[in-house]
């Protein structure tokens, strides 16, 4: 993995983290948003601005890929090199976890 890659992407934004998350299983723009709305009880919502920078930044990445056009909207999906990055991400999510957890 570029270490580029790991400098964006390491720690992950939010956002970035449910977008990869959620296109897990190819998906648009707006089906991300409502997922991410229904996984956080909506506490978390994604803006249009904030999405679609996103989705255009991670293609550039080659974190995500577009997979196809459907009714006008773009399908994306998580790439390999996504779900490497993801996993990273939940590692550290995970160490964190399990350091708090522990008695100091």
């Amino acid at each position: 993995m570029d270490q580029h890659i790991k400098k964006v992407y390491i720690p992950m934004t939010e956002t970035a983290f449910y977008i990869l998350l959620c296109l897990r299983k190819a998906n648009h723009g707006y089906g991300v948003v409502q997922m991410v709305e229904k996984m956080t009880d909506g506490v978390i919502r994604l803006a249009p601005g904030t999405m679609y920078g996103s989705l255009s930044k991670m293609e550039k990445d080659k974190v995500i890929r577009f997979v196809r056009e459907e009714d006008k909207r773009k399908i994306y999906e998580i790439t390999e090199l996504g779900n490497e990055v993801l996993q990273l991400e939940l590692q550290r999510i995970e160490r964190l976890h399990r350091i708090a957890q522990e008695e100091i």
